[in-house]
């Protein structure tokens, strides 16, 4: 920028009418006092290469290299908006339509730009040391409200490849800072605003973290209802599908992360579910997000269509399906209003789609067998003795025997993700280190501890270790074709149900509340949840879906708790209607 150079521009400014132009890194005029970006360039006049022509800067936004070529000079946002460009990638090669990375992921980004003053307004942070003011005319709260949908825009980053992609004009004139600021922090961090980013706290800021990038995913994917819950989410995450842990080492390899950078893009522990669910309403508060599309019947959302789910997956009967409606409709958990996410409303909460739906399916299973370690061992008893008399006739549902088989998959399934987990690799092949001087350092490192990883894995197994998991939505696989395991699917749950009328009564007249101990002397207190306090069937089942969401027992057990609540709510205010309408007619 060369104040010098830009004396013979002449014009007012169209913003403040000054007149004190300075030129950017791309050629063109800019205001001193507002910091307003023109479209007019400087013509540079090179003739003693080729005469009499005239040659335009070339318009490379901040991809401008360093003179001690230590590459780029990049911004933090910059940062987490390509991390974002590559999930958003991700998610499209999982089947997402391209709609979420191009229209919805880039508006909330843009948004969230705005609102936290980085950019897409006057005096964005950084630039001076007037406090920022935000646009009020950009992307308001009538503009969400007034469109069912997100609208695309042109100049998205996310469509292009990548950082390579040109920033939007506003984009480059509000991430501008002097010279000064430049170099103090390039020593200190890579980014130009490391340092300052690391040291920002403001009331009310919601600062960008690596978490942080797949509450923006989730978010994109509820607006667009698609077909991944949080647990699908943190899962592919987990399976290397989506970039997350040292997702920093798909940056191009001109942008240099050290110092301060390591504390603001190093990850070293896996997502929380409860965590980035959190952040999530956290970030949709932030951004004043109207309400969201509606859940219906037909999304993939909705718990009637998860419950056939999680049922096929855990290879429960297909007849448990319409009992866990009836729970769903009865409870209303089913109702667009309960489930679509509003953050503007008086409390700001979303459902937690996937936990509801298994806490569903174990409040069925607690009506039809108790789960007492007595009544389901009786029923099973009833049910084998019926089969081995008919087996001709469709099988008797036996509890017993698909407790033996889903405890074996179950346990051969969480030993290999628990060995998984113990040799995956956190160290990542682009190493970090403090400063520009203690590269060569870090980088002898990491050759050493590669080396070393060579000789050992040679020593312990000479099989090659395997490729990475094709990504599925279900973790267990049952078919009737398979004869090593028993497929349940098809099962009839007669051995547990009665007839009285034209309905169907369960056989089990008894229930416990999750919220209470359940004791073999039948004393009841209310306690927290914990193993002990609790039959061994009751735990496993908890065990197994928490482990198919990859949260904590303890979570799933606080949902039970209330769907259980919602339900006998309802069926108490039905039974105390019925007896009203019975005075009233005696």
């Amino acid at each position: 920028m060369d104040l010098e150079e830009a004396e013979e521009f002449k014009e007012r400014c169209t913003q403040c009418e000054a007149v004190s132009w300075g030129l950017t890194d791309e050629g063109k005029y800019y205001c001193t006092s507002c910091h307003n970006v023109t479209e007019r360039s400087k013509e540079v006049i090179n003739s003693d290469i080729i005469p009499n022509a005239q040659i335009k800067a070339l318009n490379r936004g901040l991809k401008r290299k360093n003179n001690s070529e230590k590459g780029w000079d990049w911004y933090v946002c910059e940062g987490f908006q390509h991390i974002l460009y590559q999930q958003a990638e991700a998610l499209k090669n999982l089947g997402v339509g391209p709609e979420l990375k191009n229209d919805v992921l880039h508006n909330f980004w843009k948004r969230y730009l705005q609102k936290s003053k980085q950019a897409y307004c006057k005096n964005p942070v950084y630039t001076t040391g007037r406090k920022p003011t935000v646009l009020e005319d950009n992307l308001s709260h009538s503009d969400w409200a007034s469109e069912p949908e997100l609208p695309s825009d042109v100049n998205s980053p996310f469509l292009e490849s990548g950082m390579e992609s040109q920033s939007d004009v506003h984009t480059r004139k509000s991430l501008r800072i002097s010279k000064a600021l430049q170099s103090e922090t390039s020593v200190c961090s890579g980014s130009l605003d490391g340092v300052e980013y690391s040291q920002r706290k403001e009331k009310g800021l919601v600062k960008m973290t690596v978490p942080q990038t797949l509450a923006f995913c989730y978010l994109s994917l509820l607006w667009q209802r698609e077909a991944i819950t949080l647990s699908d989410l943190l899962r592919f995450v987990e399976e290397d599908h989506i970039p997350y842990i040292n997702a920093f080492q798909h940056f191009p390899e001109q942008m240099k992360l050290y110092g301060r950078d390591r504390g603001i893009f190093g990850t070293e522990s896996w997502p929380n579910y409860d965590d980035i669910y959190k952040k999530t309403i956290e970030v949709a508060t932030f951004l004043d997000l109207p309400r969201f599309p509606d859940i219906t019947e037909d999304c993939y959302l909705h718990p009637n269509i998860l419950c056939m789910k999680y049922l096929m997956e855990v290879n429960l009967p297909d007849e448990m399906h319409s009992l866990t409606c009836h729970v769903v409709k009865m409870t209303g958990m089913g109702e667009a209003d309960f489930l679509t996410f509003d953050p503007i409303a008086k409390v700001a909460k979303t459902v937690k789609y996937d936990v509801q739906a298994v806490a569903v399916i174990v409040v069925v299973l607690k009506l039809l067998f108790l789960l007492d370690d007595n009544l389901e061992w009786s029923l099973s008893n009833l049910a084998e003795k019926h089969n081995e008399k008919n087996k001709k006739d469709k099988p008797w549902f036996n509890f017993r025997k698909w407790y033996q088989i889903m405890k074996k998959a179950f346990d051969e399934k969480k030993q290999n993700w628990e060995e998984a987990r113990a040799k995956y690799l956190w160290k990542s092949e682009k190493p970090l280190y403090y400063s520009y001087v203690d590269k060569p350092v870090a980088y002898k490192k990491r050759e050493m501890v590669v080396n070393l990883q060579k000789q050992f894995s040679t020593l312990v197994d000479s099989t090659p270790t395997a490729g990475k998991k094709s990504p599925s939505s279900f973790q267990f696989n049952w078919t009737e074709e398979d004869t090593e395991r028993t497929c349940f699917h098809g099962h009839s749950l007669q051995g547990v149900l009665k007839e009285k009328g034209q309905s169907l009564l369960t056989k089990n007249s008894l229930y416990w509340l999750s919220t209470q101990k359940f004791c073999r002397c039948y004393c009841t207190h209310v306690t927290t949840y914990e193993e002990s306090n609790y039959s061994l069937s009751y735990q496993f089942i908890l065990n197994l879906f928490s482990f198919l969401l990859r949260i904590k027992a303890s979570l799933l057990h606080e949902e039970v708790s209330l769907v259980e609540k919602e339900l006998f709510k309802k069926k108490y205010s039905v039974t105390k209607k019925k007896s009203k309408s019975k005075k009233r007619r005696r």
